[in-house]
């Protein structure tokens, strides 16, 4: 039983960490990984809802993800803890991706799209403009890539819904070819 514990000892190394411990080449390098989208998290809110035993807390996350190439998609989901619940946000994000129609560096044309109580109207803008849009609107239109435009938000100026109105408008944008060929049909 000695000569076991002696020869364990022995392979752990000086320390004493044993296998995987320290900074060896087990380890497996650099742990971050080039990532094909950015993500900005929006809002991280604190929901409960009440059972018999009392309340559950848990963590709703908005998140939006894109390439600044013309990709982003939105995600909103809940968990138990923080890094849960966006985790499960930036999955739901990766499936509900769209492509923006973008004409040099701005969308195609004006667009005005509603969701529930909240209105965004969009609006291309000449170079040098920038994004000139507030809150969760602005990251998304950074995120897709959109480098000059005009918005505005009329009604509720809930996080949530200015943002699937703005995503549903990006998702509604149509390109000049795209109209040329539904009047030829």
């Amino acid at each position: 039983m000695a000569e076991y514990n002696k020869q364990s000892r022995d392979s752990r190394g000086p320390r004493g960490g044993g296998a995987g411990r320290g900074r060896g080449p087990r380890r497996g390098g650099d742990r971050r990984e080039a990532r094909e989208f950015d993500q900005k998290v929006v809002e991280v809110s604190r929901v409960s809802r009440t059972v018999k035993g009392g309340k559950r807390m848990r963590f709703r996350a908005l998140v939006v993800i894109g390439d600044r190439k013309g990709k982003v998609g939105i995600g909103l989901r809940k968990g138990l803890d923080v890094p849960e619940s966006v985790a499960k946000a930036v999955a739901a994000a990766k499936k509900n991706m769209i492509t923006v129609v973008l004409r040099e560096g701005t969308i195609p044309h004006e667009i005005r799209e509603k969701y529930k109580a909240s209105t965004v109207f969009l609006k291309p803008a000449s170079a040098g403009t920038g994004v000139i849009a507030g809150g969760a609107v602005r990251q998304l239109l950074d995120l897709a890539g959109v480098k000059n435009v005009l918005s505005k938000m009329y009604g509720s100026r809930n996080k949530v819904n200015t943002l699937m109105a703005a995503f549903n408008a990006l998702g509604n944008m149509e390109s000049h070819t795209d109209k040329r060929e539904m009047r030829k049909a």
